[in-house]
């Protein structure tokens, strides 16, 4: 495209063992907003690294506006009028918004950072985004989404012209989002080039203007206009075959209660939660971000101390006061944030599969055995096809689904009887996420009571028998499959005080 304000041209880069992106080249027009798509591995960090400076191709060029550019370093990048907004957002968490936004480029008087010239211009980026933040808060003490918004303002502080966000509402509310994507439309109109990479089926149609789609490191397709483009022509282009339903709900029998919770209370509840999940059934529980789902589940863990309530396991009562007297009796927890709680990232696959059953093969405790534990981290990742040159290759360098799989594999090895996975397919491309389903509905027939915890509305309904529904830390719903309509689900997790109030709370 000879025209596109931002070009790939035969972008090529292998590692050891695999090559991430091979000839790839596209391009993006200023004033569009172009989605980049593809499952995990396809490609698609390894480009926006390349964009940002932060790696180098070994061979292919970026051209800006007919210009070729090499980005030695993140640096350049900037200096060239490029910025990348990560999921992870990458601020200073103890420093002041302001500082944040300047950062490296901190305007001085006589060799002094200009204290008040910084206030200033920090407030004026803030108002061109419609913020209202006073750029002496300390960046921990916004919410995420305001953070993001702080990011955004960093980037036009640099003047960039060429903006990509990754993954941008993995931890936002629908009116986050919504406000987010009014904000990448203005910057858009303002004569911005977007590159935005999404998972998230409706938000390539409810905001991309043209998409782009690798796959195994590959140029597949690049639509330049996505009118009449249907979801299965995306997802046929991202994973090669087409997925009618990505969900493959199985319906299964259910037994006795296995997990039963009684009026518990702690940190993120303000009401004492009740509810029970029966073996082989799945629970989707759903609440908008702030309705203390991922408290609920670390206070069932033992992560977070319970202030009143019980809890009991298989007609079991239990007090976890620690996780691992959780694991001890078959509940276990993937947590939301796999990153920071889920994996150790500079250790190996295999070690990682084994963190929590190694205590089985080594009864005496004394001694690891090595070879009973590469045995069951090469059974699982057979089982689960988790993607990786070796056993012995670090998780951090595994892409997102697959460190997904780890965890469940980890899991998987403790037979356990009651799982909780909360978010379990966040950042997780589509083909990605039918394989986690797979092994959820396993779980399942294999008799586990399992709890799924999402922000996707459409992944609660599709996967769960009964859906729960949290608001502001009450349990306010508990419907069955054939009960949980869109429309009723998030009418009911709605606060009260917004549109549609929900009806009276019920017992869950």
């Amino acid at each position: 495209m000879s025209d596109a304000s931002l070009q790939f041209q035969s972008l090529t880069k292998t590692f050891p063992g695999v090559r991430a992106l091979d000839a790839v080249s596209f391009g993006v027009r200023d004033r569009s907003i172009h989605a980049l798509m593809g499952e995990n591995g396809a490609g698609k960090s390894t480009l926006l690294k390349i964009l940002s400076g932060a790696q180098r191709a070994d061979t292919g060029d970026i051209f800006l506006n007919g210009r070729p550019h090499v980005f030695a370093n993140p640096s350049a990048a900037h200096a060239a009028g490029v910025a990348v907004i990560y999921q992870e957002l990458h601020l200073v968490p103890h420093l002041s918004v302001a500082d944040n936004l300047f950062l490296g480029h901190l305007p001085s008087r006589l060799g002094f950072v200009a204290r008040a010239r910084l206030l200033e211009e920090a407030g004026r980026q803030l108002d061109i985004l419609g913020e209202d933040i006073d750029p002496r808060t300390l960046v921990h003490r916004l919410p995420i989404a305001q953070r993001q918004m702080v990011e955004i303002a960093k980037a036009l502080t640099h003047n960039a012209s060429v903006i990509a966000f990754d993954e941008p509402t993995s931890s936002l509310s629908s009116r986050e989002v919504d406000r987010l994507f009014a904000v990448i439309r203005q910057l858009r109109d303002n004569g911005r080039v977007i590159l935005y990479v999404t998972h998230r089926m409706d938000e390539v149609f409810d905001l991309c203007d043209a998409a782009t789609v690798l796959r195994d490191g590959k140029h597949v397709q690049t639509w330049e206009s996505l009118q009449g483009v249907t979801r299965d022509q995306l997802v046929g282009a991202m994973v090669g075959r087409s997925i009618s339903d990505v969900f493959q709900y199985q319906a299964r029998p259910h037994g006795d209660v296995l997990l039963r919770v009684e009026n518990l209370l702690g940190r993120g509840l303000v009401e004492p939660v009740s509810f029970d999940v029966k073996a082989g059934e799945i629970v989707g529980l759903f609440g908008l971000v702030g309705a203390g789902r991922t408290e609920l589940l670390k206070l069932i863990y033992g992560a977070e101390r319970a202030s009143a309530g019980h809890i009991s396991v298989d007609g079991q009562a239990v007090h976890f006061t620690h996780p691992c007297q959780a694991i001890r009796h078959g509940l276990v927890l993937c947590p939301e944030d796999r990153k920071k709680e889920g994996v150790v990232p500079i250790r190996p696959v295999w070690e990682n599969i084994n963190i929590s059953a190694r205590r089985h093969f080594s009864p005496l405790g004394f001694f690891l055995n090595h070879g009973r534990e590469y045995t069951n981290a090469r059974h699982y990742i057979d089982a689960l096809s988790i993607k990786t040159p070796t056993i012995q290759q670090p998780i951090s360098r595994l892409s997102g689904g697959n460190q997904q799989k780890v965890i469940l594999a980890r899991w998987l090895a403790e037979n356990p009887r009651v799982v909780l996975l909360d978010e379990p397919t966040r950042g997780i491309d589509v083909g990605a996420k039918a394989e986690i389903y797979a092994i959820i509905y396993e779980l399942a027939r294999r008799g586990a009571a399992v709890v799924v915890v999402s922000s996707e509305l459409p992944e609660v309904l599709g996967v769960a028998d009964r859906v729960l529904v949290m608001r502001e830390g009450r349990m306010v719903a508990s419907l069955d499959r054939d009960k949980a309509t869109p429309h009723e689900v998030l009418s009911l997790a709605l606060p009260a005080s917004e549109p549609g109030q929900p009806p009276e709370r019920i017992r869950a």
